[in-house]
């Protein structure tokens, strides 16, 4: 009876860690799958994992980091193994290995300074999704996880210049989706 007691407490320990931990498993997930159907899939294999070492991330302090990090990898795994071939770019930009290219445009700051903090972010990560995975991962790896370029390079097992290339592309095409539809109409409501 005792052992049937200890495993009950465990799992209602469990599910309270769970619920602490599932925002930012899903978020991480879901930003670089872009779908989050396949986030939520994501999200239940690391908690899967999580329970088998639920022992140790319970006594450490690095249950969160962890955490983040199992879900990049998963869903770095499911991108690599089910995306289309990437496409190389012949062309590259003139830039030295140190320096990250700059946008041509950006979106300006006053089109930002009307928008709530919840509604912006909601904003960019509806945009990120209509990214293709080439420039979403990468672009994420690298605002998000803040994880820098040769670390994703060889993550993705792609060159470093296409790490830059394809950032590059994806904040271009992040801030002229953001510009062209989501922020503009946004800023356009809420000032009526």
């Amino acid at each position: 009876m005792d052992t049937h007691a200890s495993d009950i407490g465990r799992k209602a320990e469990f599910a309270g860690f769970m619920r602490a931990y599932q925002d930012v498993v899903f978020s991480t997930a879901a930003r670089i799958v872009g779908n989050d159907a396949q986030a939520e899939d994501i999200a239940q294999e690391v908690f899967l994992r999580a329970y088998e070492d639920f022992d140790r991330l319970r006594a450490g302090t690095s249950a969160g980091g962890w955490l983040k990090t199992v879900a990049t990898n998963l869903a770095l795994n499911h991108v690599t193994r089910y995306r289309r071939r990437w496409r190389f770019f012949s062309e590259m930009l003139a830039s030295q290995d140190d320096e990250e290219p700059q946008l041509p445009f950006a979106v300006p700051e006053a089109l930002l300074s009307g928008i709530e903090t919840d509604r912006r972010r909601e904003l960019v990560e509806e945009a990120l999704k209509t990214l293709p995975d080439a420039q979403r991962v990468p672009l994420v790896l690298y605002h998000f996880e803040e994880m820098p370029y040769a670390e994703i390079a060889r993550r993705l097992r792609i060159s470093l210049a296409k790490v830059k290339v394809d950032i590059f592309r994806g904040r271009a095409a992040l801030a002229k989706h953001l510009g062209a539809g989501g922020l503009a109409d946004t800023v356009t409501d809420s000032q009526s």
